[in-house]
């Protein structure tokens, strides 16, 4: 179904330095590829220490989902990051590295190009939102756990998922909504 993302069959594959793998999610535009994306989301499990790839001109946000914790060292300092962290946001081309302090984990990870900006949040979904997309933490309205929502692909879905566990996404532009909205 258009919009719906299943985690059933997401294919992971392994990052270059071997410190764990990647299932890319969406990306929009459908077709692009690392250097034109407006905006990507995925998963990875992380599972050694080591450093972040660098992507210039990308706002990252990352969530943890389960195992860890890990730290990520940034040029602001140390942050520790684990399943009741909120949302982290980082600079794309900072130099940061993860170093895990428990075992392997799963996070969430949206990226978006400038002057794109993504609000990422973790919650129970309330039933009237303007959120863009929705990565469920728990099963409901006929979704599993994991599996993402395109509320602009799948309007419908908002109340019957309200009270759901989930990482919401908005994405805005300078203070205004995305023309990123139901680009994908």
């Amino acid at each position: 179904m258009r919009g719906i993302y299943p985690a059933e069959g997401r294919s992971f594959r392994p990052w270059k330095n071997g410190g764990g793998q990647t299932a890319e999610i969406a990306i929009s535009p459908v077709s692009a590829g690392s250097e034109t994306f407006i905006w990507r989301v995925s998963t990875a499990w992380v599972a050694s220490d080591g450093p972040f790839s660098e992507f210039p001109g990308i706002d990252r946000v990352l969530t943890v989902i389960e195992g860890g914790p890990m730290v990520l060292a940034t040029p602001q300092g140390d942050h520790r990051l684990d399943q009741t962290s909120q949302p982290f946001a980082f600079s794309g081309e900072a130099p940061v590295s993860a170093r895990l302090i428990g075992p392997a984990l799963l996070d969430f990870n949206v990226m978006c190009r400038r002057p794109l900006q993504a609000e990422v949040s973790k919650g129970t979904l309330p039933e009237e939102h303007d959120f863009d997309l929705a990565l469920l933490l728990a099963p409901g309205g006929g979704l599993q756990r994991l599996d993402l929502v395109d509320f602009t692909q799948q309007p419908g879905l908002i109340r019957s998922l309200s009270g759901t566990l989930a990482i919401a996404v908005r994405f805005t532009q300078a203070g205004r909504e995305s023309s990123a909205r139901g680009s994908n």
